[in-house]
């Protein structure tokens, strides 16, 4: 492979990568040849990837033969995406959620989202480490860390830098440019909050614009796959690949009418001139000087391209604590369906089985405990017990929620810093977010969970549910107004010019 390819791939976006491919300069397999160098020299440093398609240079051929006697499929044809591991593939891979207990688990069949990557042409390059149980295990358990994949670093600064939400491996592997992009899944902050972290594009979509089929789950009110990617168009590309109605999840048949099969249109970064854009400054208190200091140039950003912005507003209906019961109520009874269905090889079938499989292999499955995973189990509740208490919970989110500061101060999108704690109204909900590089803080301090605040950090729009494509045309108009996306120095890293990316795992 050339040095001149290995070089050209850093950065390249899928359309760059369609059109080299279009006028016969690449092919997919070299494509796919170049990630997969770049995994085997940069992933020991990282930990990011699961594991490798074994399969994918010969599919990449096979795109490839395609491509010269029928034509091009669309925009993912020969495009390497990498998948998180909780998504189920039919193919070589395994599907563990990060879990040992399941780190032979071959899926019977593909999730719904695999089976549009591959008909859209794309090649399902791998599977991403995460957090495991897509950190619904335990509440010590650190951002990145898995019995099966090990801890996930941010190739900004392995072993100093904060990697964010469940999707880390699939935020860190991007960043890292091993792969075009990959799909990750939010149940709260879990595309978002990684993709900040990685000056990503994060984007989580409305519940249900993108089904859940074959992706092992937390919450059905609240999972959804998603994109991440280095830029907002390759975002939209690849979400427009993953809508579509699927019998086996009713929310997709719900929202059939508010899918498009094409969201490159909304491409648009016009709209920021006429756009009026809350900020819910309860969700900035927090910050230290450093991430603050990168909000106010965002905010300074959207005014001088010509948004008006309402500062602040108030997101009033997010102040009672977070309703964990039902979450676990739906985590239980998700991951039991789930695990009943999984090869009998598979040494558990449901989530006491998983418990007591920790226990018996504490040593190498139980280094942070599995206390949330003991707490779903113990949830005793009927079918309307817990419809009674989500309607609650449901109700007491609407209730001058999102929609409420929206309407009333006629918003297009609030703005909104991109770590958790302002996640959680549009999670509630089921709302879409996007998260934008907005910069890299040089200064930071250690924040109440023990995790450093330097690093790179991102902006997220947040707004109704279906609103994609209006926090599209957002996020596209802030991004090419700013562009601070720019790659982590992992040559510098490799060389030991950066502290050693093991460090958190051995101490």
């Amino acid at each position: 492979m050339s040095i001149h390819l290995q070089e050209w791939i850093i950065e390249a976006d899928i359309s760059r990568l369609q059109h080299a491919m279009e006028a016969g300069l690449i092919s997919s397999e070299d494509i796919v040849q170049v990630y997969l160098d770049r995994i085997a020299k940069y992933d020991s440093l990282i930990h990011a990837i699961a594991e490798i398609n074994p399969d994918a240079l010969h599919i990449a051929r096979a795109l490839d033969k395609e491509r010269k006697e029928k034509g091009s499929r669309g925009s993912l044809h020969g495009i390497p995406i990498l998948l998180k591991d909780n998504i189920d593939t039919h193919d070589n891979m395994r599907t563990s959620a990060g879990s040992v207990a399941l780190a032979e688990s071959f899926a019977a069949r593909d999730s719904f989202v695999a089976a549009k990557l591959r008909s859209a042409g794309a090649v399902l390059l791998g599977k991403t480490n995460m957090t495991e149980w897509s950190n619904f295990m335990s509440g010590s358990m650190p951002a990145g860390f898995s019995s099966r994949g090990g801890l996930v670093l941010n190739p900004y600064g392995p072993g100093e830098l904060f990697v964010s939400g469940s999707s880390s491996g699939s935020a860190a592997a991007v960043a890292a440019n091993l792969a075009a992009a990959a799909i990750g899944t939010e149940t709260a902050g879990s595309i978002v909050g990684p993709a900040s972290q990685h000056l990503l594009v994060g984007l989580k979509p409305t519940v249900g614009l993108v089904s859940r089929t074959g992706i092992i789950p937390i919450s059905i009110s609240q999972d959804t796959p998603g994109p991440i990617a280095r830029t907002v168009s390759d975002a939209a590309i690849l979400l427009a690949a993953l809508t579509g109605p699927d019998g086996e999840d009713p929310a997709t048949t719900e929202c059939r009418s508010r899918s498009f099969t094409d969201y490159t249109p909304f491409l648009d970064g016009a709209l920021l001139k006429h756009a009026r854009i809350g900020i819910p400054r309860q969700y900035y208190t927090h910050l230290d000087q450093g991430r603050l200091a990168i909000m106010e140039a965002a905010i300074a950003t959207l005014r001088e391209e010509g948004a008006t912005l309402i500062d602040p507003v108030s997101i009033q209906a997010e102040q009672p604590d977070w309703n964990n019961e039902v979450i676990c109520y739906e985590f239980k009874k998700g991951l039991n369906h789930y695990l009943s269905q999984v090869a009998d090889s598979v040494p558990v079938h449901s989530l006491r089985e998983l418990i007591e499989y920790n226990k018996q292999h504490s040593d190498i499955a139980l280094r942070y405990g599995q206390d949330t995973l003991i707490r779903s189990e113990e949830i005793e509740w009927t079918e309307e017990t817990y419809l009674e208490k989500k309607q609650a919970y449901r109700e007491g989110a609407l209730r001058q929620g999102i929609d409420y500061v929206l309407d009333t101060s006629r918003l297009d999108a609030l703005l909104l810093p991109g770590d958790v704690d302002g996640l959680y109204p549009a999670a509630r909900l089921g709302y879409p977010l996007i998260s934008v590089p907005a910069g890299y803080s040089k200064q930071g301090v250690v924040d109440a969970d023990g995790d450093p605040t330097q690093g790179p950090f991102g902006v997220v729009f947040s707004g109704k549910a279906f609103s994609e494509p209006t926090l599209i045309q957002l996020a596209y108009g802030f991004e090419q107004a700013t562009r601070h996306r720019f790659p982590p120095r992992l040559d510098e890293v490799s060389s030991g010019m950066v502290k050693s990316p093991r460090q958190q795992i051995e101490t």
